[in-house]
């Protein structure tokens, strides 16, 4: 798979629209076109995709 834009959401609640950046972006700031907001391009690796979520813990029984 080649990677030839990065896609990331606007984290301003009032926005929330999704840029493709390229790949040279990663590890820089760029400006949402729409409201202006600075947003952080996570570097390659950084981004969380590839952790797993931590199990949830169990949920309390209440009998001991």
């Amino acid at each position: 798979m080649t990677e030839e834009t990065v896609r990331i959401m606007c984290p301003s609640l009032t926005c929330r629209r999704v840029l493709a950046v390229p790949p040279s972006a990663r590890g820089k700031t760029v400006r949402c076109r729409n409201c202006g907001t600075n947003i952080r391009v996570p570097a390659k690796g950084s981004d969380g995709a590839a952790a797993p979520a931590p199990a949830p813990a169990p949920a309390p029984t209440g009998k001991k």
